[in-house]
């Protein structure tokens, strides 16, 4: 928002700066009435010619940011779900050792209780 600040506060200047040397020129140049409305006509419309210039090319860089912000969000995005599937395999990896850890350590508890109730049989 604060780029969007600037270039309105810079209109502004542009516009009233314009203005203010047009005006000036005005009064202190000495012609006819029909060639000083002429003159502010011209100065109007180039004025006008600049302010649209200076209004499309901050709409162009407003629509490059855009895209630019688009497609490093998209970016991000699939980073993201590239990320959160290989905690997810990681996690499922966890999961199945886990599982095998448990299953051993049943079986040679199983295996030393036998061992043990046989050697208390005999």
């Amino acid at each position: 928002m604060s780029e969007r600040d600037e270039f309105g506060a810079f209109l502004v200047g542009f516009i009233v700066g314009g203005l203010t040397g047009a005006i000036v020129s005005l009064l202190f140049a000495p012609q006819s009435g029909e060639e000083t409305r002429t003159l502010i006509r011209e100065k109007g419309i180039e004025l006008r010619d600049r302010a649209s210039q200076t209004a499309e090319e901050a709409i162009a860089r407003a629509e490059a940011a855009a895209a630019e912000a688009r497609a490093r969000a998209e970016e991000l995005a699939r980073e993201l779900q590239a990320r959160s599937q290989e905690v997810a395999e990681r996690g499922k990896e966890v999961v199945e050792t886990v599982k095998k850890t448990a299953k051993t350590a049943r079986k040679k508890t199983t295996s030393s209780g036998e061992a043990k109730a046989g050697e208390a049989g005999a």
